[in-house]
């Protein structure tokens, strides 16, 4: 069956590079990859996957929120002048 029909999508750049990148390692392409998720979801009649909200505790949570803080330069990442100071204070957590 000749394909007739083109699908056109926005998708930020690092995430199609990637997907790019992960796909051909499989020897196919982005095409191929969404014409196998279009013939899966409808051989099993919806997403062939489990949609859900990540859950995750509150320390993980609380790390997740930081780690988008100093993404955005909201907040300064933590420095240590050696990988022994760093270690030292990991240690120092762990004893309370």
């Amino acid at each position: 069956m000749p394909k007739t029909a083109n699908i056109n999508l926005r998708i930020d750049p690092e995430t199609k590079s990637r997907a790019e990148k992960l796909f051909s390692s499989f020897g196919i392409t982005i095409t191929d990859a969404i014409n196998i998720f279009l013939h899966k979801s409808i051989m099993e009649g919806g997403l062939p996957f489990e949609v859900k909200q990540p859950r995750y505790n509150a320390e993980t949570e609380a790390a997740i929120k930081e780690a988008g803080a100093i993404l955005a330069g909201q907040l300064e990442a933590k420095r240590y002048p050696s990988a022994k100071a760093l270690f030292c204070e990991l240690d120092a957590e762990e004893e309370l």
